[in-house]
């Protein structure tokens, strides 16, 4: 045991020294010209999550000379998220807004069936898709619209700052997104290229939804964020991570839900990349090291323990401009278990209904 601790505190120790190549690497990537491109933004909608106000507001705040619309999307024409879409529309009558009423799905994931209505409602062919719990700043359309104003360019998926509520198990989930999460799309990026994106915001021409088949073709898979960006790379488009951080407002469930939701974010991960998954074992060396604290080999415990802080605290206040907290060490701890528990089952709980995960990513309802 004490030599697989060994062996795994040291892989882990050379992922972070990646980790930070990668975020050097990725920070010096150069800032293009002003531009000035037409753009939709696509938000689905279901019910009304903690700081919900505030996150739509944020898309209405763009201080954008550029043309831009925003398109809503709910079920039903009860849903809660409806009363704050139409307080802000009269409060910001200059801003180009539709909504829309969709229905239940069809198949199992209803976000995609939201997003399939959107983009054939959308009037532009910059299409920026984020989710109801993204926060940005007045310069996301900005800085959008340099990188896609690069022909080469033809996804880019937004790397994120989470911001966790009030209860513990949502801080702690924060950290490690902040430091894990940030860690392994950046050293993915330096490897093998952007083959990949991640779910709370990606901009992607209509012409590459297109070329993949659309949202029709991705409504099987519960990380169809994941399959878009790996479809548009094997197809020839250029995927980038972009250079916006945007904030993720990933609420404050109580213990039980938070680990559902980690449970279904490892399993659905392990269908995705079942290589790559196997391999995060060596992005988390904190657990491995504080076993070999108590071993002669403490000293290379106590370099790795070091890595770990120096490494989380550079990617979350230089990449994520946010800050490290010391509830990053425990994370690591309850990461590992819950990496360890996406080995197992096949089922996943989300928004009140069971699913079916199965073996090529896909996912069937079980369940209300």
């Amino acid at each position: 045991m004490t030599l697989l601790a060994l062996m795994l505190t040291v892989g882990g120790s050379v992922y972070l020294i990646l980790s930070l190549m990668a975020a050097r690497r990725y920070l010096a990537v150069p800032v293009g010209k002003p531009a000035r491109l037409a753009i939709s933004i696509l938000k689905p909608l279901a019910g009304a999550d903690l700081g919900l106000e505030e996150n739509l507001r944020s898309f209405f705040e763009q201080d954008y000379a550029g043309d831009f619309e925003i398109l809503f999307a709910t079920r039903t024409a009860a849903d809660p998220s409806l009363p704050i879409v139409r307080k802000l529309q009269a409060e910001f009558p200059g801003v180009k807004t539709q909504l829309l009423e969709v229905g239940e799905p069809p198949y199992a994931n209803a976000k995609v069936w939201s997003l399939e209505h959107l983009v054939s409602a959308a009037r532009h062919d910059v299409l920026a898709m984020a989710d109801s719990d993204i926060r940005v700043s007045p310069d996301f359309l900005s800085t959008v619209a340099v990188e896609f104003a690069d022909p080469a360019v033809d996804l880019a998926t937004c790397p994120y700052r989470a911001v966790g509520g009030p209860s513990l198990w949502s801080q702690l989930e924060a950290a490690g997104l902040n430091t894990e999460f940030i860690g392994g799309l950046l050293v993915a990026r330096m490897l093998e290229g952007v083959r990949f994106a991640v779910g709370p915001t990606i901009v992607a021409r209509r012409a590459v939804l297109a070329a993949i088949g659309g949202f029709p073709a991705l409504s099987r898979y519960l990380a169809e964020d994941f399959v878009m960006g790996r479809w548009a790379a094997e197809k020839g488009f250029g995927v980038i991570l972009s250079r916006y951080t945007i904030e993720h407002r990933i609420g404050s469930e109580p213990a039980a839900k938070n680990f559902a939701h980690r449970l279904r974010w490892n399993r659905s991960t392990r269908r995705s990349r079942p290589a790559g998954y196997i391999g995060q074992v060596f992005m988390n060396p904190l657990p491995w090291a504080c076993w070999l604290a108590f071993t002669a080999w403490w000293p290379v415990a106590a370099g790795a323990i070091l890595l770990r802080i120096l490494a989380g605290a550079y990617l979350a206040r230089r990449v994520l401009r946010g800050r490290w907290s010391w509830l990053t060490l425990p994370q690591d701890f309850l990461s590992l278990v819950f990496w360890g528990l996406g080995f197992f089952g096949n089922t996943i709980a989300w928004r009140d209904r069971r699913y079916r995960l199965h073996a090529d990513g896909t996912f069937t309802l079980v369940k209300p």
